[in-house]
C-alpha cells in the first residue's frame, strides 16, 4: 500500500487498481472498468467462435504448449507441431491427427519417453484441453517424426504464419 501511495503521489494516474496475484481479489472491478472503457461496436466474429485461428492451427499450438509443459528445457524449441487431419465425425466427436517434428533421432526418443510415457502424457493433456474448447469428445493421434533441419526451412515458418528469421 505504501508503494502504491508513493507511485500515485509521483505520477498522474486516472485510476489505480489493487489486485492480488495470489487470490485474484480486485480483478473483477478491473475487468468491469476495462469493459466500460471499450467503445461499442459490431461483433467481428460469430458469438460462438472462440478465436480467429483455424482449429487445426489452434490444436497444434495446444499440443506445442503441452510439449513445453512436459519437456521445459531445450527440446521444445527444436520441435514443431503440424495438424495433418481434423475430422468431425458423425457421432459428434472430433478426430485429430498431428505430427510432432524434431530435428534428430535422439530428440524423437526424448519426445516419446520411456515406454511412450511422455508422448502419452502430452496427448492426454492436449486431448482434454481440446475437448473443452470444441465441446465434443476428441480422439487425438500424435506421431513423432524426424525432419532434419526443419528450423532452417523458410517454408516451415510460412506454414506456421511466421517470418523466417534473417541473420
Amino acid at each position: 500500500l505504501e508503494l502504491a501511495t508513493r507511485l500515485n503521489d509521483g505520477q498522474s494516474f486516472a485510476e489505480t487498481f489493487m489486485i492480488s496475484a495470489l487470490t485474484g481479489d480486485g480483478l473483477a472491478s478491473f475487468k468491469t472498468r476495462l469493459a466500460a472503457l471499450m467503445p461499442l461496436g459490431p461483433w467481428l466474429y460469430p458469438e460462438d467462435q472462440i478465436c480467429d485461428a483455424l482449429f487445426g492451427a489452434l490444436a497444434a499450438e495446444i499440443t506445442r504448449e503441452q510439449i513445453f509443459e512436459r519437456l521445459h528445457e531445450e527440446l521444445p524449441y527444436q520441435s514443431t507441431v503440424e495438424t495433418d487431419r481434423w475430422q468431425e465425425r458423425k457421432d459428434g466427436s472430433v478426430r485429430i491427427e498431428q505430427t510432432i517434428f524434431v530435428e534428430r533421432e535422439s530428440q524423437r526418443k526424448i519426445m516419446l519417453g520411456k515406454g511412450g510415457a511422455t508422448i502419452k502424457a502430452i496427448g492426454a493433456a492436449s486431448r482434454q484441453e481440446l475437448a473443452e474448447i470444441v465441446e465434443h469428445p476428441v480422439q487425438l493421434f500424435l506421431f513423432v517424426k524426424v525432419r532434419e533441419n526443419w528450423s532452417d526451412d523458410p517454408e516451415r515458418y510460412r506454414e506456421m504464419g511466421l517470418e523466417f528469421p534473417k541473420e
